[in-house]
């Protein structure tokens, strides 16, 4: 094993990038616990990455490779990139594994590396769909057939392995198909074929493999697939090229169109082409993008992606709650792109945006069990819908595992002499810092609570910037051993403290957590007349079993009944809920057997006042079959001007 304080997720190299700001602080640095992260780390370890394990076993995902060695004679199981989900197990596997083998764990990569070695073909090719009958059929199809997305999640899992274990085992089978696509792909001047995946992953991949590698070759063919999109080499297909990205060139695409975790996957790509180069000019693009992104097209739970046709992100405002898409892998997505964000500009408003989708965009795709996810995550539900222990396309499982598992890495980052901590979770740290190493712990019980205490364990002179939220909006107060910091506490900022550090000093956070209530743009018209809640960083929803009796969307939130926190212990695992009072508000008779009718002044009748309790909208769907509602009528005295 290497050492864990050293093992990052993402390698930037300050040398090679003039105008990155912040450094991720290694997974393996961070180690998470509290009442709300601790037994999740655990649940993903001893629940999710086994039981995921079984099902790429019995789903005939791993037989796939052993087909390449004649160790099975089945027909190829499934989808043509199941590969990938491999891929993706292997790399949550090897990030789970960051302070110390789990034997089981250990022993199935080992397994599946081996099947992988095995399978690669001597010029470096490697993808089980098409090795063996279909041979003659490869690169022929990179439009639809995820070729290179697959090889992406190779690379990205080999580099995981190799800097948490030190092994090279499946980092030179990664080598090995990184220097084919550089030997086939490329300027026409060089001999070489112009053309870019369907699906956007390799593009980071390989940046990522430049980095831990140092070899530059990587990183020059990461720039090539990216300046080569737009061309329209993507052509046909059933949603036309602005589906795949490749409508205009990147450097004109200011808005971000077509599949959503593509779209993601590919700011991803840019972002870290960006960081590499200082190219200031692509972080221009990439803001640009990001703003229209959320201020036009992304739902309050930070979920991307409303259309089921195609998982497409929708036009302007095109934000159906029940119909929404909202793909777990897309949250996903919004988290990495975030991320890589924040590390080139510092900006706090990418490490808001990363909580918040945390909580609210990829946690509800994860069951309580740690076995079961969803998919698609609407933000009203009629009780049909449910998490599946797996799927055919079973990009989500893994994805979540794999996030999971790499969350310690998001938690702080470093730049010259200082820390900045983006995340509130109760951990203990290790951080790299120049020539030292700093110890931090960090107490909290958030996000129920809004005080945190951050324990400096390292003497010395550096700054420490913490973030103050965005969703607080007043109230937050800063203390060093005691007394006030100087300066403003601003929210969606971040407030620097720096001086000469003694073990034992405590920077004490508070931020209050009052219940927010939420309005939409008035241009999007399925929330006319309908309010969200929200509390810190977490958003709620009504569940039909909490409010029997009769249809969700006919309860109306009586603002003169102010709504009260109270902490659940034994409901969905420890949950915060929201009580408050609503009434129904239920269609008159007339309406029986009538869709419409002329206007009439008297047509619903309001019910008696009834109580109301919310849940987080994370833990939605965990108590049997169920519906459900983000956005709820209200009788306009909620103070909130919608």
């Amino acid at each position: 094993m290497n050492s864990p304080d050293r093992i990052s997720k993402y390698a930037v190299d300050f040398s090679r990038s003039c105008h990155v700001q912040l450094r991720p602080v290694p997974v393996g640095a961070v180690t998470l616990g509290g009442d709300f992260w601790q037994p999740r780390m655990a649940r993903n370890v001893a629940v999710t990455l086994p039981s995921q394990y079984a099902l790429l076993e019995s789903t005939g995902r791993l037989n796939n490779f052993r087909r390449l060695t004649g160790e099975c004679t089945d027909p190829y199981a499934g989808i043509f990139f199941n590969d990938s989900d491999v891929y993706k197990w292997l790399e949550a596997a090897a990030w789970a594994q960051v302070h110390g083998p789990v034997p089981e764990l250990e022993k199935h990569v080992d397994e599946a590396i081996t099947l992988i070695e095995n399978a690669q073909e001597a010029d470096g090719y490697i993808n089980t769909y098409f090795s063996l009958e279909r041979k003659h059929l490869r690169w022929t199809d990179l439009r639809d057939l995820h070729e290179m997305y697959c090889g992406g999640h190779l690379i990205q899992a080999a580099v995981a392995h190799h800097r948490v274990t030190g092994s090279d085992r499946l980092l030179n089978v990664a080598t090995r198909f990184a220097d084919l696509l550089c030997e086939l792909f490329g300027p026409v001047e060089q001999g070489k074929r112009v053309a870019v995946d369907g699906h956007e992953e390799i593009e980071m991949a390989l940046i990522e493999l430049a980095r831990e590698t140092g070899n530059s070759r990587y990183l020059q063919q990461a720039r090539f697939f990216i300046e080569a999109r737009g061309q329209r080499t993507l052509t046909g297909g059933r949603w036309g090229v602005d589906y795949f990205q490749d409508h205009v060139p990147i450097r004109e695409m200011t808005t971000l169109c077509g599949h959503a975790v593509r779209a993601l996957y590919m700011a991803c790509g840019v972002t870290d082409l960006a960081l590499e180069t200082g190219d200031t000019s692509l972080l221009d693009v990439l803001e640009k993008q990001w703003t229209n992104l959320v201020t036009r097209r992304m739902y309050i739970s930070g979920g991307l992606g409303s259309r089921h046709d195609g998982e497409a992100l929708g036009k302007d405002f095109e934000l159906p709650n029940e119909r929404a898409y909202t793909e777990t892998c897309a949250a996903i997505g919004s988290m990495m792109w975030n991320h890589r964000l924040l590390a080139a500009t510092g900006h706090a408003r990418y490490a808001d945006l990363i909580e918040w989708t945390l909580y609210n965009g990829m946690l509800p795709g994860w069951g309580l069990d740690g076995k079961h996810y969803f998919y698609v995550n609407p933000l009203a539900d009629d009780g049909e819908h449910h998490r599946q222990p797996w799927y055919d396309v079973a990009c989500c499982p893994p994805n979540v595992a794999r996030t999971l598992a790499e969350l310690p890495g998001y938690v702080y980052s470093t730049s010259e002499d200082e820390i900045w901590v983006n995340l509130y979770m109760h951990s203990e740290a290790q951080i790299p810092l120049g020539d030292r190493v700093v110890a931090l712990s960090l107490r909290c019980n958030y996000p129920w609570d809004g005080h945190i205490d951050l324990t400096v364990g390292t003497a010395g002179s550096f700054a420490i910037n913490v973030r103050i939220p965005g969703w607080c909006q007043q109230g937050a107060t800063v203390r060093v051993n005691g007394d006030a910091v100087a300066g403003r506490v601003v929210p969606g900022e971040y407030l620097t403290i720096e001086r000469l550090w003694k073990p034992g000093d405590v920077i004490a956070l508070d931020f209050p957590m009052t219940i927010q209530i939420w309005q939409s743009h008035p241009h999007l018209h399925d929330n006319a007349g309908r309010v969200a809640l929200s509390r810190g960083p977490v958003l709620y929803c009504l569940e039909g079993v909490d409010h029997p009796g009769g249809d969700l969307q006919d309860l109306v939130l009586k603002g003169d009944v102010p709504l009260e926190a109270v902490f659940e212990p034994g409901l969905l695992g420890g949950v915060m809920v929201l009580n408050g009072a609503a009434h129904r508000q239920t269609p008159d008779d007339a309406w029986r057997n009538a869709l419409y009718r002329p206007v009439t002044t008297a047509s619903q009748s309001a019910g008696p006042s009834q109580p109301l309790r919310a849940i987080p909208y994370f833990v939605w769907q965990n108590r049997g079959a169920s519906r459900m509602a983000v956005w709820l009528a209200h009788d306009g005295q909620c103070g909130c001007g919608a």
